[in-house]
């Protein structure tokens, strides 16, 4: 078990260490990050997605339904709470909507490739698939419109678009289409070939290396402070979600799935809160700092949830 636990997160310290490094060194800096991570959403993570589901049986697929059900009801659940919560507290429309994605939104399309696909292999590609169809598809529509409608705090207004706009917009990006196209044609029967599963998974297989030193660079780009709102996200997002779908899942689950489904929702939070924050100059800051404390504690918390599913 420790064997696993240190091949898992060894290779995400030193990746984030060699960006930060980087960072330090101005080898590179956050705008680079930012196309870093763009070549990774367009290119290298649609291709990885796509040729690890193909390469995935159609029976295996629809067995990991219940996977499905557990990482939607866990993003869009504690989204929806902590969202609710805070307009609540009267913090803002902009950035509640920010705080529920740091909370809600697991970084698993770039830091789910290596630990799922050390832990779980291939399949694991189901898992991550799901969560980027949930984060483009619900969550950061929802953030936008959300980021929209409070201008008013902003800066430099964006212009408003509808949430169709927003939704078709999403439905174009490679990394939902990519894995979607995938589950068409596992449903279909049909094969692909494996020369071209291999051909298109060389790209693919950079998606995680390039992603964490990208995360790297940005952790090492941004200041942190810590303050109640940021212990409380970082501790959602590390604790709380994988803790609380672990104890819903344990009595239904085969321990096979609930393992993958906690260990999914204990990634830490995805740098997208940062980015949307720092476009429409919503509390950056803050935002920042939670992505920092929540990948760095992630090294501890992940190690835990790994080491109590399989118990």
């Amino acid at each position: 078990m420790i064997a696993s636990i240190i091949g898992a997160l060894l290779p995400i310290i030193v990746t984030l260490l060699l960006g930060m490094l980087a960072g330090w060194h101005h080898d590179f800096d956050g705008k680079q990050a930012a196309t870093l991570n763009r070549m990774v959403m367009l290119y290298a993570l649609p291709l990885s997605l796509f040729a690890g589901m193909v390469g995935t049986s159609r029976d295996a697929v629809i067995a990991q339904w219940p996977l499905a059900v557990m990482i939607l009801a866990g993003m869009m659940g504690s989204y929806l709470i902590v969202f609710g919560t805070c307009l609540a507290l009267r913090m803002g429309r902009g950035r509640a909507a920010l705080l529920a994605l740091s909370s809600g939104g697991p970084a698993v399309p770039f830091v789910g490739v290596s630990v799922l696909g050390h832990l779980f292999g291939n399949q694991s590609a189901i898992a991550i698939a799901i969560c980027g169809l949930v984060m483009n598809l619900l969550q950061v529509p929802i953030t936008l419109i959300a980021l929209n409608s409070a201008q008013t705090s902003c800066t430099t207004p964006a212009p408003k678009k509808p949430s169709t706009t927003l939704i078709t917009n999403a439905l174009r990006e490679p990394v939902v289409w990519a894995p979607m196209l995938a589950l068409v044609i596992i449903i279909a029967g049909l094969h692909t070939p494996a020369p071209i599963r291999d051909s298109l998974a060389l790209l693919g297989r950079a998606t995680g290396g390039v992603a964490l030193f990208a995360s790297g660079l940005i952790l090492f780009s941004h200041r942190v402070t810590l303050c109640g709102s940021v212990v409380i996200a970082t501790v959602a997002r590390n604790v709380g979600v994988p803790l609380a779908l672990w104890t819903i899942a344990s009595p239904w689950l085969t321990p096979a799935i609930r393992e993958e489904a906690v260990v999914t929702m204990a990634i830490p939070t995805a740098s997208i809160a940062t980015i949307l924050a720092v476009q429409y100059r919503t509390a950056e800051q803050e935002n920042a700092s939670i992505l920092f404390l929540s990948t760095i504690l992630s090294i501890i918390t992940m190690g835990g949830f790994i080491w109590l599913t399989a118990h």
